[in-house]
């Protein structure tokens, strides 16, 4: 049976955010940023400079929250 508790997801969520695949969705969510308009980054409650600001990270400058 598969365990599908909270604490289970939330372990195995931490698990995916580190490694090359985490930096690669990185990469790709900060991409996504820099292409949003100005109606969605209004809806994120971001403002153009913000968001490119974000965007100009590079890969390995992950958020805090991130490390173990």
């Amino acid at each position: 049976m598969t365990d599908l508790t909270a604490a289970h997801i939330t372990r195995n969520a931490r698990r995916t955010r580190t490694g090359l695949m985490g930096y690669l969705d990185l990469y790709r969510q900060r991409r996504a940023l820099a292409h949003m308009d100005d109606a969605q980054l209004t809806d994120l409650g971001l403002t153009k400079a913000e968001a490119q600001q974000e965007a100009d990270r590079p890969v390995w400058d992950a958020p805090n929250h991130w490390q173990r």
